[in-house]
């Protein structure tokens, strides 16, 4: 009989329980993994920047790819204004790409298909994002609720909306990386426990497909920690160059 797939996205509670004031904080499978992807991080920066030769080695050369990619990013994106947040940015990058790449693993667990996690990232950039746009503008910054330009008719209903869009951008920046992740291992679950199932005469189609699947997979995880970067580089970019 096939696994339920929804169970590789169970939390669960390893060693003992600890609560301080009702809040359960104990270490979890979670807790594991994003401590695991932080680790794999460090080391391959540390590997990539311990020699700096001049012709770089392979670990190296991805290093700076990875440096020179985000940099470009923000550059385009947010100005040079933007160059002193440049290792928030880089530091997201690499952890989401990292949970989301050692969620590939069997037996793994992958952070980022939870909502309250990629939701309290995203928390985490509206806020900070929200108050260097007041830092840097004061109550001018308000000025990006109303567009210049449009009609004293229309600018009430214009208004509304821009503050809606504007609160809307941590939970459209959580869902949309929690759902593509969830969705995809959810599948790659579904069709492995159809090859299971039909054994090695029938399976052989659902493993093609499973294949394929870990083969996008690997790019939608790729994808998403770009969409996750760049979308907050734009949240930058209004905080610090107040376009209304």
């Amino acid at each position: 009989m096939a696994t339920n797939p929804m169970h590789q996205f169970n939390v669960y509670r390893i060693g003992p329980e600890v609560k301080i004031a009702g809040i359960d904080i104990s270490f979890t499978n979670s807790s594991l993994f994003m401590l695991l992807s932080a680790g794999a991080i460090c080391i391959f920066l540390l590997l990539g920047t311990r020699e700096k030769k001049l012709i770089p080695g392979k670990i190296q050369l991805v290093a700076e790819m990875f440096y020179n990619f985000i940099a470009k990013m923000i550059s385009d994106t947010a100005g040079s204004k933007a160059k002193p947040y440049f290792p928030f940015i880089f530091s997201l990058f690499m952890f989401v790409l990292f949970c989301n790449m050692v969620g590939m693993f069997p037996y793994s667990f992958t952070v980022t298909s939870h909502i309250i996690v990629t939701l309290i990232m995203a928390m985490f950039i509206f806020v900070a994002v929200t108050i260097i746009g007041f830092i840097k503008h004061g109550f001018k910054y308000l000025k990006i609720f109303v567009p210049s330009g449009v009609p004293v008719l229309l600018l009430p209903l214009i208004t509304v909306i821009e503050i809606i869009s504007y609160l809307s951008r941590p939970v459209s920046l959580s869902v949309r990386l929690f759902a593509n992740m969830m969705a995809g291992h959810t599948m790659l679950k579904v069709f492995g426990g159809f090859v299971i199932s039909l054994g090695l005469l029938g399976g052989w189609l659902p493993l093609s497909f499973s294949v394929a699947l870990t083969g996008l997979e690997i790019l939608v995880a790729f994808l998403q920690a770009y969409v996750f970067a760049i979308l907050t580089c734009i949240y930058l970019n209004d905080a610090l160059n107040l376009h209304h």
